[in-house]
C-alpha cells in the first residue's frame, strides 16, 4: 500500500484542478464577471452623478447664501434709511408743530390784548359818559340854585351821594 506523500506530484491532479480551474473561470467570466463589471460600473456611475450632484447642490447653497446674506444686509441697510428719515420726520412734524402752537399762542395772546383794549375802551367810553352825565347834572343843578357858598356846599353834598357807590 502506498503511503500518502502530501509533496509528491500527481499528475492526475494537477491536469484536474487545470482543467477545473479554466472551466470555472470561463464559467465566472461569462455569467459573474460581466455583470460583476458592469454592476460595478453602474455604481461608479452612480457615486460620480450623486458627487457631482452634491458639489451643484453645495455650489446652489452657497449662491442662495450669499444671496440670503446681501439681500439681509440691504434689508438692513433699508432699515436704517426708513428709521433715519422716520426720525428726520418726526423731528420736522415735531418743529412744525411747536411753531404752529407759538403761532396760536402768539394770536391768542394778540387776540386777548385787542380784547382788553377793547374793553378798556369801552369802560372809558362809557366813564366819559358818565362824568359827562354827571357834569351836565351838575351844571343842571347849579344852575337851578344860585351861587352861594352854603347853597354850592349843599350841591356838592348832594352830588357826592347821587353818585352810584360802584
Amino acid at each position: 500500500m502506498e503511503t500518502f506523500n502530501p509533496l509528491a506530484i500527481n499528475p492526475g491532479l494537477i491536469v484536474w484542478t487545470i482543467v477545473t480551474f479554466i472551466v470555472l473561470v470561463v464559467v465566472l467570466r461569462k455569467f459573474a464577471w460581466k455583470p460583476l463589471l458592469e454592476a460595478l460600473s453602474r455604481r461608479e456611475d452612480h457615486v460620480r452623478d450623486s458627487l457631482e450632484r452634491a458639489e451643484k447642490a453645495q455650489q446652489e447653497t452657497e449662491r442662495l447664501l450669499q444671496e440670503n446674506r446681501t439681500q439681509i444686509a440691504r434689508a438692513e441697510e433699508e432699515t436704517r434709511r426708513i428709521l433715519n428719515e422716520g426720525r428726520g420726520l418726526g423731528e420736522k412734524l415735531k418743529g412744525e408743530i411747536v411753531e404752529k402752537a407759538n403761532q396760536q399762542a402768539r394770536l391768542m395772546v394778540e387776540r386777548a390784548k385787542q380784547e382788553i383794549e377793547r374793553d378798556k375802551e369801552m369802560a372809558l367810553t362809557q366813564l366819559r359818559e358818565e362824568v359827562a352825565n354827571l357834569a351836565i347834572l351838575a351844571a343842571e343843578k347849579i344852575l337851578n340854585e344860585t351861587l352861594d357858598a352854603g347853597k354850592q356846599g349843599k350841591v356838592v353834598d348832594d352830588m357826592l351821594r347821587e353818585l352810584p357807590k360802584n
